[in-house]
Parts: C-alpha cells; structure tokens; sequence
C-alpha cells in the first residue's frame, strides 16, 4: 500500500467578470493586501499566511440564487465562511465595503451577504 502524498491547500480561486474590483472589495474587508495583479487574475494574501484568495476574469458569470426558490436557478458553488467577533461592527463594515445583506437570514448568530459580484458570503459569531 503506498502512502499518500503530501496535500496542501494554498489558494482558493473565485470567479468574477471583474476580478481587480472584486479583489479590493475582499481587501477591504479582511484587511489582506494584494499580492499580485494582473488584468483577468488578482491574489490576496492574508497577512498571517495561510490559504489565499485570487480572482480570476469569468466572462459570463450569472450570479447565483440565494436562497435558490427553484431548479432553474443558479446554484452557488460555494461559499466563503468568516468568523467575528462582533456581528454588528462586522456587518456595518461588510456594508461599508460594498456588501449587500441577504433578505433571508437563516439563523440568528450568521449574516448572510453578498459581495459585488454577487457571490453569496457569511459572517458567523464566534461563541
């Protein structure tokens, strides 16, 4: 039986028909400085290490349904958790940023958003 490999994740990509805008709205928010930038790819990095973010150009990015209401509806393929500390001040600054909260609210200690490209987001207090 052979072992296996050594596995890191290092980047998670996201997909946006403008990748720099949507780049400097997480920047924004999580305090991370880009790293690297080039027209249709940007990379975040956090300032601690650890996995990044990069934004790459998605000519034809539908932004997905939230909560989808039906089959049709374009599903999100994932989405980014962010724990805080203070869910108010987070939301206040999420707004301030450019995020749109969702209408539906699915429990009371999360927050729903969604970020300029409409990429669902949540912000989770930490108990």
């Amino acid at each position: 039986m052979t072992s296996q490999p050594e596995l890191t994740l290092t980047t998670i990509n996201i997909g946006a028909p403008k990748p720099g805008e949507l780049a400097r709205f997480y920047a924004r928010l999580l305090g991370w400085e880009i790293r690297a930038e080039e027209p249709n790819w940007v990379i975040l990095k956090a300032p601690a290490g650890g996995v990044t973010l990069s934004f790459q150009t998605e000519e034809f990015h539908a932004r997905p349904v939230w909560p989808p209401t039906g089959p049709s509806d374009q599903q999100m393929m994932m989405h980014l958790e962010i724990r805080v500390d203070d869910l108010p001040s987070a939301c206040a600054h999420a707004e301030a940023c450019g995020a749109t909260m969702a209408d539906y609210q699915p429990q009371d200690t999360v927050r729903v958003y969604f970020d300029p490209a409409g990429h669902p987001f949540c912000l989770w207090l930490a108990e």
